[in-house]
C-alpha cells in the first residue's frame, strides 16, 4: 500500500515513527524535512532574520508554523451550492421502514438535499466555484488550474473541463477529475500545493462535488438515509512561503477495503444475445452487453470501525509533521459521514465540541463536498476567522483517507 513518502507501511499506518523522517512538498515534489535547508522549520525553535527564537503561543488561533518555503499556497476563497429539493427524514419514512429518531441516533442526520428535475452536478460546481473566485477577488481568466473532486461525473471522460467552460476561462487551463470519493477534496488540497509549489501555477481551483443520490438504492434503509448531493470549491493561490497555508499532509490508500463500500460495474442482463465468432473461429459473445455502475454497497460497521481507527492516527502524523499539537487546532473539520465518528475522532484527539465544525444534520454525507460545504458555511457565519488553523480529514471508498493542516486565509 502506497502512502504519502513513497514507502511501503501496514494498511494501518503506526503512528510513533520518531526515528523516521518526516515527508512534506517542496517545489520540486516530495522531500525530508530531516535533509533540507535550516530555513525550513517544523516546531517553535529558533528561526532566522529577526525573528524572536522562540514563538510564544497563547492560544490556538495565534499559533503559527514558522517554516521559510521558497513558495507557498494558501486558501483565500470559498464557495458552496446545495439542491432546492430537501429531503427530511420524515421523507424517507414514507419510502422505507424507517423514522426520524432511528435516523438521527445512528447518523446524526435530520435532511439532506437531492438533485431533482433540470439540476446538474455541473452548474452546482459552477455555482459554488463563481463564490470562490468572487470571494478571492479572482477572475476567472486568472485561473491556471480546475481540480474536479468527485466520484459521480455527469460525463464519463470527465465534467472539470465543462466547468472551465461554464467559468469562461478564456485561457483554456488546464482542468481535470480527481476521484477518491469522500477523501477526494483533501487529495484535490495536497493536488493543488504540489501544481504551485513545484509547478508554478498560480490560482487553482480546488471543487469537491457528488451526487450520490443517483447510485442510492432508495428501498435501502442502510445507505438511503445517509447521502445527499451537493457542491463545494476554495480559490487555492500561491504566496510567499512565509504565508504558506498547508501546513503538513498525510494520504493512504487500501484497496483491500474496497469489499467493505463500492458501487461495482455490472453487466446488463438481456435475453436478446447474439453470439459471433472470431476470427480465429471460436465462438466468441459479441457485441459486449452494455455495463453499469450498481448502487452503493456498505458494510456500515466495517467502514464505521475503519474510520475511527485511521481518521485520528492521519491527523495526528499530519500534526506531528507540522510540529503542532491538537492543543493548537482551532477547528476539527472532518468528512460528514456519521456524527459518532465525528464526536470519537475528537475524543480521540481530545478537540472539544465547541471547536468542532459540522453542518451533517442539514445535509447528509455529500461525499467530496462535504468538507469544502461545512468550511464554506462557516466561514461565511463568521465563525471560522482568517489565521485560524483548521484539521482536515476525509476518508471512504477505495478504501482511501487523507488529513491536512492547514490555515485559512
Amino acid at each position: 500500500m502506497a502512502n504519502v513518502s513513497g514507502l511501503i507501511s501496514p494498511s494501518i499506518p503506526t503512528l510513533k515513527r520518531r526515528n523516521q523522517p518526516s515527508f512534506g512538498i517542496s517545489r520540486s515534489g516530495y522531500h525530508s524535512f530531516d535533509k533540507i535547508t535550516k530555513r525550513v522549520f517544523l516546531c517553535y525553535s529558533t528561526v532566522e532574520q529577526g525573528v524572536p527564537k522562540h514563538v510564544s503561543v497563547t492560544s490556538p488561533s495565534e499559533s503559527r508554523v514558522p517554516r521559510r518555503l521558497s513558495q507557498g499556497c494558501k486558501l483565500i476563497g470559498c464557495g458552496s451550492a446545495v439542491p432546492n429539493l430537501k429531503i427530511s427524514n420524515d421523507d424517507l419514512a414514507q419510502i422505507v421502514d424507517t423514522d426520524d429518531d432511528w435516523i438521527h441516533k445512528r447518523t446524526g442526520i435530520r435532511n439532506r438535499r437531492v438533485l431533482s428535475g433540470k439540476d446538474s452536478l455541473t452548474s452546482l460546481a459552477v455555482d459554488a466555484a463563481n463564490k470562490a473566485l468572487q470571494m478571492a477577488e479572482v477572475e476567472p481568466d486568472d485561473v491556471d488550474l480546475i481540480l474536479m473532486c468527485t466520484s459521480t461525473p455527469e460525463d464519463l471522460f470527465g465534467s472539470a473541463p465543462q466547468i472551465q467552460k461554464a467559468l469562461g476561462c478564456k485561457n483554456n487551463p488546464l482542468a481535470y477529475d480527481i476521484t477518491a470519493a469522500c477523501s477526494g477534496f483533501v487529495l484535490g488540497l495536497v493536488s493543488a500545493a504540489c501544481h504551485i509549489r513545484g509547478g508554478g501555477f498560480q490560482n487553482v481551483l480546488v471543487i469537491g462535488a457528488d451526487s450520490l443520490s443517483r447510485y442510492v438504492d432508495w428501498t435501502d434503509r442502510g445507505t438511503c438515509i445517509l447521502f445527499g448531493d451537493a457542491a463545494g470549491a476554495v480559490l487555492v493561490q500561491a504566496c510567499d512561503g512565509n504565508e504558506d497555508g498547508l501546513f503538513a499532509f498525510d494520504v493512504h490508500s487500501d484497496g483491500d477495503g474496497q469489499r467493505h463500500l463500492n458501487a461495482s460495474m455490472k453487466e446488463e442482463t438481456s435475453d436478446e444475445r447474439k453470439v459471433m465468432f472470431g476470427s480465429n473461429g471460436s465462438a466468441v459473445e459479441f457485441p459486449p452487453r452494455p455495463y453499469s455502475y450498481s448502487c452503493i454497497q456498505m458494510n456500515g460497521k466495517e467502514v464505521f470501525r475503519f474510520a475511527n481507527k485511521v481518521v485520528p492516527e492521519s491527523i495526528e502524523l499530519s500534526l506531528e509533521k507540522a510540529g503542532l499539537s491538537s492543543s493548537d487546532i482551532d477547528w476539527l473539520l472532518l468528512h460528514q459521514a456519521n456524527q459518532r465518528i465525528i464526536d470519537g475522532v475528537a475524543n480521540r484527539l481530545n478537540i472539544p465540541d465547541e471547536r468542532i465544525i459540522s453542518n451533517l444534520a442539514n445535509y447528509g454525507n455529500t461525499s467530496a463536498a462535504s468538507i469544502p460545504l461545512a468550511l464554506d458555511e462557516a466561514i461565511r457565519s463568521g465563525k471560522v476567522q482568517p489565521g485560524n488553523i483548521i484539521a482536515a480529514a476525509g476518508f471512504g471508498a477505495g478504501l482511501t483517507w487523507a488529513s491536512a493542516i492547514l490555515r485559512w486565509g
